[in-house]
């Protein structure tokens, strides 16, 4: 039986297998209900973030869980691990974590989604269950205030002449698939250089290392006195003039690219949505209720964070982002693993 046989019946199963979970809780009665429900959670709640600590994640759990903890009268103990892409923290989370609830994983479902097309995991798709979205938010192309660039058919025609190098904080992520699909649409020639999160992302474009970078756009938003947004890969522009009032990337070339956009969520492992239902009620009715705070919202807003870009969504969204983001991984595979070959043949050369 082979692995590409093996990587499809997991996905299918993932995807099936969120529905089945959703219909068991919904059948649950108290009755069958976890009996030390009023107990949890017992104590702090461990969360694996499989990226940099400064980075779009760790604002975003950082902004939940400040309301959050108060609902739940506990702490929050983020664990950042960074690492092939965000592969480790998933390996480490599916290895080691407890399955009672008090383990939970947030990250960036587009990038870390579009990692199992480019390099399939160790554990099963259907082994993890994404529960609560926090965001929605949009791919763009950024320049720093001081580039020598203005517009993105500045980057266009300059990519024409010559590959030009552009900063990703990984190679299987939305922005980074946008980047490549422009070029290969406009004959523009790009290559993309993993930066690992968003911080040093930003940071390579700052100082000159790259001449533009591509990231989620509420990242560029917080920096927007140093950085301009030059295009939007979306088929509407809710932020105006914070991005700068960017062009979308369809409108402006004729292309007909789909959304690309990151959405970070909470997910646990399968077992503790079968196992402890209504210890997953407790974690999905506080979140809802957080979202829904003036607390929360002025928090953003402090932040500089884009109150627009926040869209809750429970298991049923999480599901049909992931069979969403699946689908733009399947069509744009062969981008993505050729960058990704490209990137470990200069590593191993760097090495040698």
């Amino acid at each position: 039986m082979s692995d590409d046989y093996l990587f499809e019946l997991h996905r299918r199963r993932f995807l099936m297998g969120t529905v089945a979970t959703i219909t068991a809780g919904i059948l649950s009665s108290g009755r069958i209900a976890d009996a030390y429900a009023a107990d949890f959670p017992s104590k702090n709640i461990k969360v694996y973030i499989p990226t940099r600590q400064g980075g779009g994640a760790d604002l975003n759990l950082q902004l939940v869980t400040g309301v959050w903890k108060k609902l739940l009268k506990i702490n929050f103990e983020p664990v950042f691990q960074p690492g092939a892409a965000g592969r480790v923290a998933y390996e480490q989370y599916m290895g080691k974590a407890s399955s009672d609830g008090h383990e939970l994983l947030f990250g960036n479902m587009g990038p870390e989604v579009l990692n199992w097309v480019v390099k399939k995991p160790t554990f099963p798709l259907d082994a993890y269950r994404y529960f609560f979205r926090v965001d929605s938010d949009p791919s763009i192309i950024y320049i720093s205030r001081r580039s020598k660039f203005k517009t993105i058919e500045d980057i266009v025609a300059a990519g024409k002449k010559e590959t030009l190098n552009f900063a990703t904080s990984r190679i299987a992520h939305p922005a980074t698939i946008g980047v490549l699909a422009l070029g290969k649409a406009t004959g523009a020639k790009f290559n993309p250089i993993p930066f690992s999160g968003g911080r040093n992302t930003r940071n390579a474009v700052a100082t000159g290392e790259v001449p533009f970078g591509a990231l989620p756009s509420a990242s560029i938003v917080i920096q927007q006195k140093n950085f301009k947004a030059l295009a939007l890969f979306d088929d509407k522009n809710v932020l105006g003039g914070k991005i700068d009032n960017a062009p979308l990337v369809n409108a402006k070339f004729g292309t007909k690219l789909p959304p690309l956009v990151s959405a970070r969520a909470f997910a646990v492992k399968a077992e503790t949505i079968q196992k402890y239902p209504d210890r997953m009620k407790i974690l999905e009715d506080t979140l809802r209720k957080v979202v829904a705070t003036e607390e929360y919202k002025q928090a953003v807003i402090k932040a500089k964070a884009p109150w627009e870009l926040i869209s809750p969504g429970g298991q049923k969204e999480c599901a049909e982002y992931v069979k969403n983001i699946l689908a733009i991984g399947e069509e744009y595979g062969d981008l993505l693993r050729g960058a990704s070959a490209k990137e470990a043949a200069k590593k191993k050369k760097k090495k040698g």
